[in-house]
Formats: structure tokens, sequence, C-alpha cells
């Protein structure tokens, strides 16, 4: 899998999963994206693309939808099969009720 992250300040960061012997330490590409962007000092994006080598499409991972939710508010999410063929949703309709702690 791949993703991508579109900034706010109009900047993309991509990843790739990064797979481990211990499958548990495997990290989706979503976080690989969104931890880069963070690392470059960004604080919230518009749109995340998410590119499979699978016939459907695929969704983010609850790990990685509690991820996106504390970095954006409502991106949308671009899926991407291996057909090429695209679907765009909006993050709120697949993630409606994600953690935050209270500030």
């Amino acid at each position: 899998m791949g993703a991508c992250v579109l900034t706010h300040t109009g900047k993309v960061f991509c990843g790739a999963n990064i797979e481990n012997a211990s499958y548990s330490l495997t990290i989706c590409a979503e976080r690989v994206a969104i931890f880069r962007a963070v690392f470059e000092g960004e604080r919230g994006f518009t749109a995340i693309a998410i590119a499979t080598d699978s016939d459907e499409f695929v969704y983010p991972c609850g790990a990685c939808r509690q991820v996106i939710s504390e970095f954006s508010d409502n991106p949308d999410v671009i899926l991407i099969n291996k057909k090429g063929e695209t679907k765009t949703v909006k993050f709120r309709e697949i993630f409606p009720d994600a953690f935050h702690l209270k500030k």
C-alpha cells in the first residue's frame, strides 16, 4: 500500500507500508505519510490518498483512523484500487466518533 497526504500549506508527503517480522510493529502507509508531514512541522491536511494493489478499495485501519483524526478535521479520503478506479469519501463518514483527550 501507499499513501500521500496533502497539507493545508499545499505540501505533499508520501509513505508506504513498512513491514516487520513482528507483525504488530508494522507501520501503515497512512501513518508513515502523516508522521513525515508532522516531522516537517505540518499540523493538518486536507486530503489523504490511499492506493492499493487490490481490486477492492482499502480503507484505513482503526489505528490510522485515530491518527488521521488527531491531525485533521475532516479531510477527503481518496481510495485508489489496482484498476485505477477512485472513490472519495469524507473522513467523518468512515470515523464519526474519534477519541480525543480533553484540552
